[in-house]
């Protein structure tokens, strides 16, 4: 069990390549634009279907400090510029477990190490400082290279939602993937030799 506002004291966390800032009024001004203007490849891997406001968007950013129950940051890369965004989500305080969710801004953006890196950083905050149990997450069937990061990440495939996405028309599965406190703390070691 941890505490149900185990997210209270939101750190920067800080990697070689991307810096993550907590998702506050300041930090929202650089997540609005890429989700007003989403890339339609990014759209689709997020499975993201609504539009939103600039002003639904700015409200929600401002309010992120008041939910203790979840993290949400802004990722930067290594020049300062805002390259997607991340989250801790729906945390069950009682199973000590997390979702986890990140969307890089573009496809320009993909490619270059900066998915794993801030992955890698929320798994090291959430099993190290938080004292989480569980993270795990869905990624769409067809976003393989997605599959692939989450995997150097410790994440391991447990099952699939079927017929989980409608897109174009189209049903697509969602792959659950989970990694677990213990297993994080075995990779960690062997990051460390």
């Amino acid at each position: 069990m941890v505490p149900p506002d185990v997210f209270r004291d939101q750190p920067v966390l800080t990697g070689r390549k991307v810096r993550l800032e907590p998702l506050d009024a300041r930090t929202g001004e650089h997540f609005v634009e890429p989700v007003l203007n989403m890339d339609p490849d990014v759209r689709r891997l997020t499975g993201t279907h609504r539009r939103f406001t600039r002003e639904e968007l700015l409200r929600w950013a401002a309010t992120r400090p008041d939910h203790h129950d979840r993290a949400d940051w802004v990722i930067f890369g290594e020049d300062g510029a805002p390259v997607g965004e991340c989250a801790l989500t729906d945390l069950d305080p009682d199973n000590a477990s997390v979702g986890y969710r990140i969307a890089l801004h573009g496809m320009s953006v993909t490619g270059r190490g900066y998915g794993t890196e801030a992955t890698d950083l929320v798994l090291e905050y959430a099993f190290t400082v938080a004292g989480l149990h569980r993270v795990a997450l869905e990624v769409f069937a067809f976003n393989t290279n997605a599959q692939k990061s989450y995997a150097r990440s410790g994440f391991v495939r447990e099952g699939v939602w079927r017929g989980f996405l409608r897109w174009d028309g189209e049903w697509h599965d969602a792959v659950l993937m989970s990694i677990l406190a213990e297993e994080y703390a075995e990779l960690r070691a062997a990051r460390n030799r």
